[in-house]
């Protein structure tokens, strides 16, 4: 059997030369192979999900019926029947104040951890300690973080934003300190070597080339915080919309207070998308543009 020796690997093919001098030249490369079989074992095992479900007692036109029929009712016939008008600005209010509140506070708090966590703006020992305690409390999911709380501190609102405020700043530091890394090496030695202390290379070199990230990152984790305290308004008797929600289809069965409820959540998320994207645009719009 003849030994080869890899010449070189591109993007389309293995190229290797064996002793005798030839060359053999295979079409594909390991990225390929491994995206094929990735999406190879994702499709059996979808398949083999199926044969998995309970089927007794389906009927399948039946089942479809009624489920076209309960989404128009939903969709297309919103309506309040259970609480004001009023009554439900002041619950959307809520659900946002949490996740203004869990937001902020895990901004103000991760800003500070990142500049541990980033390799080039603290000591090795110390990055890697902010990193493996915030990779562990970014392991659990936010909805248990509330649920842990809700027994430990009782229902409410703060056991709702405690919650939501530990898997805040866990993944806030993950990404302000990638931002902080991804920063021209050479500007920072730029200014220490006119000087610098660690405090003015972060507030006049890092922050100002990564404050688009910051803020890109912040508003994508209220959006998250909205919608887990939207899931939460209930389970952790934080009220809110959620928990109108919750009684709309769980204890009313109300399909058209749940269809109005759910066009009010998506109006909001399309709203702070919309903010999110005029601030970058008028204080950045070189970085958008790009």
């Amino acid at each position: 059997m003849e030994t080869t020796e890899t010449i070189k690997t591109i993007d389309t093919a293995y190229i290797k030369r064996t002793k005798n001098g030839r060359i053999n030249i295979r079409s594909g490369n390991k990225i390929d192979l491994v995206i094929k079989w990735t999406i190879f074992m994702l499709t059996v095992l979808s398949i083999m999900a199926f044969f998995f479900f309970d089927y007794t007692g389906l009927q399948l036109v039946r089942a479809i019926t009624e489920t076209a029929y309960n989404l128009r009712v939903m969709f297309l016939e919103p309506t309040l029947n259970h609480f004001s008008w009023g009554e439900a600005f002041h619950q959307i209010g809520i659900t946002v104040g949490l996740g203004v509140l869990a937001t902020i506070i895990g901004g103000i708090i991760a800003l500070f951890l990142s500049f541990m966590a980033a390799e080039n703006l603290s000591k090795p020992w110390i990055s890697k300690t902010v990193r493996v305690v915030v990779a562990f409390i970014r392991a659990v999911p936010t909805v248990l973080w509330v649920l842990i709380f809700a027994i430990a501190a009782g229902l409410g609102s703060e056991a709702a934003i405690l919650g939501m405020l530990f898997h805040s700043i866990a993944y806030l530091v993950k990404a302000f300190s990638e931002a902080f890394e991804e920063v021209d090496p050479g500007i920072l030695e730029a200014m220490r070597a006119t000087g610098s202390n660690w405090w003015h290379i972060v507030t006049h070199g890092v922050l100002p080339s990564t404050f688009t990230y910051l803020l890109s990152w912040t508003f994508l984790r209220f959006e998250i915080n909205f919608g887990v305290a939207v899931a939460m308004g209930a389970a952790a008797g934080a009220g809110g919309i959620g928990f109108e929600l919750f009684m709309a289809s769980g204890f009313y069965f109300d399909l058209r207070e749940v269809g109005f409820i759910t066009y009010a959540i998506l109006i909001i998320a399309i709203v702070l998308e919309v903010i999110s994207t005029r601030l970058k645009d008028r204080f950045f719009p070189s970085s958008v543009s790009n």
